[in-house]
């Protein structure tokens, strides 16, 4: 019985002296975003925002206040955290301590669109000129042999993604061939380095062909001085001979998908079997060089090559599958029939590299598959940055925020070239998100002594505790 009350007794004692949990005052020494420091190093390196500032130019009557390429700059430096619209400028500006770390000032969200409704076509031109100004920088400052990798051959890719929006008022907005209503960004994109070149805002359902040639010049102009040779590639959306002309006027190499149409089809029908080559990489896949040109095409050096894989009867996609259509329409009945036992699944390209010999042929076939890159970069730009929302009425803000979106493209991919961390020279490089969770927003308590601030981030390995002292070793720009 004693040792019963006893036990009450301690457990009576321990429920008097439970652990409470308060909330505090909030300590103005905290960020939840330490890896700005980082994008603050770079800038510092790289010289980003002060190219922006020299390339856009004055947006307002009077010098004072924020300047345009600062705004372009606080837009990416924003979505970098994780900022999804406008107003997520007025969450960065509450984060005082992690203000002292920002490569610029961020303004109010009303302030920033008001400079932005300011913007015109050229000072938007003047963000892709400090791009083409940066991006010359930054080839100087990596090692010597990734500086001759990127040099030698420079691959610009063109794509255009859409970007669905829900306001009626929001202007040149269209529907799109799925009913959606939407903006449509166009984008070139230097596929060695991760960085965009060129991006035009675009309607909904305006055609990219319609501008196909501009946004390349644009594109080339924003390129690092010194590449030796430029190549491009295009899918089938692109199918257009002014563009054809216009690399071949340049003395680009190029590659631009072709509709599978007819006659097409009827070229590769009349290939012999011998002459077709194993795919790089791909399992029964075959290439081969088909006897096709379209009308009024440019003739010299250009080839249509033809891509085919095998399918299984038991294989073939559903009719509103987007594959079907790339079966031949007359395989397709003999398969429907029960008459052959498999069919073949067609790619078409039109080119004017060097496909002299199977080797070669299958690197060109090869190396146009990597097309997919710039579609890595329209994922990354929407769910990375925050191309997915465009948050204005206006176009113009609209285009600046979708400037903002790819220049935290831009930042991610500098970053990474200059710390060393893309092991894979392209390959290796982690997407927006991932380095968000990895550098960006790390929390740490900021502290100041003997003039030095000081970082003190959570236990175990950062990633900023690597990538910072690396960017710190690398000198300004002249």
């Amino acid at each position: 019985m004693a040792t019963l009350r006893k036990v009450r007794a301690v457990e009576k004692h321990r429920r008097r002296r439970a652990r409470r949990v308060r909330v505090g005052r909030p300590d103005g020494q905290l960020t939840s975003a330490a890896g700005l420091e980082g994008v603050r190093e770079l800038d510092r390196v790289l010289g980003v925002t002060g190219a922006l500032e020299a390339g856009i130019g004055a947006v307002k009557e009077r010098r004072r206040g924020l300047g345009g390429g600062a705004l372009v700059m606080a837009m990416a430096s924003c979505q970098l955290t994780g900022g999804d619209f406008l107003v997520s400028l007025d969450r960065r500006r509450a984060d005082l301590a992690g203000q002292l770390l920002e490569p610029v000032p961020t303004p109010a969200a009303t302030t920033a669109a008001g400079i932005a409704k300011r913007f015109t076509d050229t000072h938007l031109r003047g963000i892709e000129t400090a791009i083409g100004k940066v991006n010359t920088t930054m080839v100087s400052l990596v090692p010597t042999v990734r500086r001759s990798t990127l040099l030698k051959v420079a691959t610009i890719d063109g794509d255009a993604t859409d970007v669905e929006v829900y306001g009626r008022q929001k202007e040149q907005v269209e529907y799109n061939h799925t009913g959606q209503r939407n903006l449509r960004a166009h984008i070139a994109f230097w596929a060695e380095a991760g960085v965009p070149l060129a991006a035009e805002l675009m309607a909904g359902a305006a055609d990219p062909r319609s501008n196909s040639v501009e946004i390349l010049d644009r594109a080339i102009a924003a390129l690092p001085a010194g590449v030796e040779h430029v190549k491009a590639r295009w899918d089938a959306g692109y199918f257009a001979r002014e563009l054809a002309e216009a690399c071949v006027e340049r003395g680009i190499e190029f590659a631009i998908g072709a509709k599978r149409t007819e006659p097409v089809f009827r070229a590769a029908r009349t290939v012999p079997g011998h002459k077709w080559v194993p795919a790089i990489g791909m399992d029964d896949t075959e290439i081969a060089v088909v006897e096709y040109l379209p009308g009024k095409w440019p003739t010299k050096n250009v080839v249509c090559i033809a891509r085919r894989t095998r399918i299984p009867v038991d294989h073939i996609p559903s009719a509103r599958a987007r594959k079907r259509r790339t079966i031949d329409k007359n395989q397709l009945t003999l398969a429907l029939a029960g008459r052959v036992e498999h069919v073949f699944g067609y790619s078409f390209i039109l080119t004017n590299l060097d496909v002299s010999d199977d080797e070669k042929l299958a690197g060109v076939e090869w190396w146009y598959r990597h097309r997919t890159d710039i579609e890595a970069l329209n994922k990354d730009a929407k769910h990375g940055g925050s191309l997915r929302h465009l948050p204005s009425k206006y176009h113009k803000v609209n285009a600046v925020w979708m400037w903002g979106a790819l220049l935290a493209c831009a930042i991610s991919a500098w970053l990474q070239e200059l710390a060393g961390t893309d092991y894979g020279n392209g390959r290796g490089r982690r997407t927006i998100a991932r380095l968000r969770r990895e550098l960006i927003n790390v929390p740490a308590r900021i502290i100041r002594s003997a003039g030095t601030t000081w970082l003190r981030l959570p236990p175990g390995e950062q990633l900023l505790a690597t990538v910072l002292p690396r960017l710190q070793q690398l000198p300004r720009p002249g």
